[in-house]
């Protein structure tokens, strides 16, 4: 029988769940095509149809009422999170259904890219009902006290922070490894600092996210108000937000170019390439990418919950701006023409990849699956 890789994201929408799944799959394919890797949404495989009913659910929550779900998100599971606890209805709703997916596809390895999946089995594990080797794999900068965490066989990690806070929960350091958060193959690594020096305009990147979804129209706007008074050039990552392509279409700005939804790995690993930084919401595939290309990063944004909590974690570690939208240009390049600055910039992005593991997060899977 072939080795059988299962991979539990969670939801259908194109998150960083998926983005951190599909990656890693890839990329074991790549070094071993003989595993059989399976990717599951355990709520559509546990209810069908619901998940796009809950997909909507929690994506218009998000928009028309941010504050309260931010509220909720930190009161339910950042708060206290040395503390675990135990969340009885998701047991309830969940369990049976992940019991019976174990047994159908009979995985020698499970990867978690979701907290939910991970704390099912992590309390599957506690009660004697799981034995097959357990990964979580973090696609933020921290920890909420949703993940199964005690139970869990390995740990990847994005953060030398995030090892450190296991630690305290009682995980052992050889369990844990600090991968970052996973970015497809195809996005090639910078594995030296970028040069500082720079002839014509600066070319900047803004992304909306996959969906395109968040302020970006607002920032748009504010960027087409006045011709740029500084030599940079901006192409904007629609996503598939087919009327925001539209809209920036028709604004006829030369300096502004819309770009719609791009699905080429290859694509999008020659815009990193050829931009000099990163304008974003701080999700974690997204500034995963931006770290690892070592482009500097400025948040226009940041979604109530996980983001804002990941924008906090990686402005403490000096890896990101905070995008003054009072004056736009005048931030940006500041920033990008003082070398002083970039070169302190670079020196936080090579300390965060200093603390990394030497090998893929895939290749690591690959080896602990054998």
């Amino acid at each position: 029988m072939k080795n059988k890789i299962l991979f539990l994201p969670f939801l259908q929408i194109p998150s960083g769940h998926h983005q951190a799944a599909t990656a890693l799959i890839d990329g074991v394919k790549q070094i071993r095509p003989e595993i059989i890797c399976e990717k599951i949404d355990i709520l559509s495989y546990s209810y069908g149809g619901i998940e796009k009913l809950v997909s909507n659910v929690y994506l218009n929550w998000i928009h028309a009422l941010p504050g309260l779900y931010n509220a909720i998100y930190k009161n339910a599971v950042y708060k206290n999170t040395e503390q675990t606890k135990r969340y009885i209805l998701y047991e309830v709703l969940f369990l049976s259904f992940m019991k019976k997916l174990i047994k159908k596809t009979e995985p020698e390895l499970i990867v978690c890219t979701h907290a939910l999946p991970a704390y099912m089995l992590n309390y599957m594990k506690k009660t004697g009902d799981l034995k097959t080797p357990v990964i979580n794999v973090y696609t933020d900068y921290f920890i909420h006290r949703f993940w199964g965490v005690e139970q869990i066989d390995f740990h990847f990690v994005p953060s030398m922070r995030m090892k450190h806070f296991l630690c305290q929960k009682g995980v052992k350091a050889e369990q844990i490894y600090i991968t970052g958060i996973p970015i497809h193959t195809k996005i090639r690594k910078q594995r030296l600092p970028q040069a500082l020096t720079k002839q014509g305009a600066y070319n900047v990147l803004i992304s909306g996210g996959s969906l395109g979804v968040g302020e970006i129209w607002d920032l748009i706007q504010k960027l087409a108000e006045t011709e740029p008074p500084y030599p940079i050039q901006f192409k904007v990552l629609c996503g598939k937000n087919q009327q925001l392509c539209a809209r920036i279409k028709s604004m006829q700005k030369p300096h502004i170019i819309p770009l719609p939804y791009i699905d080429c790995k290859e694509e999008m690993n020659r815009l990193y390439d050829q931009a000099d930084a990163m304008v974003t919401k701080p999700g974690g595939v997204t500034v995963s990418e931006c770290l690892f290309k070592r482009k500097p990063i400025f948040i226009y944004n940041a979604l109530p919950g996980q983001e804002k909590i990941n924008q906090q974690q990686l402005t403490e570690l000096g890896l990101v701006y905070k995008l003054d939208q009072s004056d736009i240009y005048k931030q940006l390049f500041a920033v990008l023409d003082d070398f002083s600055e970039m070169n302190q910039y670079q020196e936080h992005v090579e300390n965060y990849h200093s603390n990394l593991h030497l090998k893929e997060p895939h290749e690591i899977i690959a080896e602990l699956l054998i």
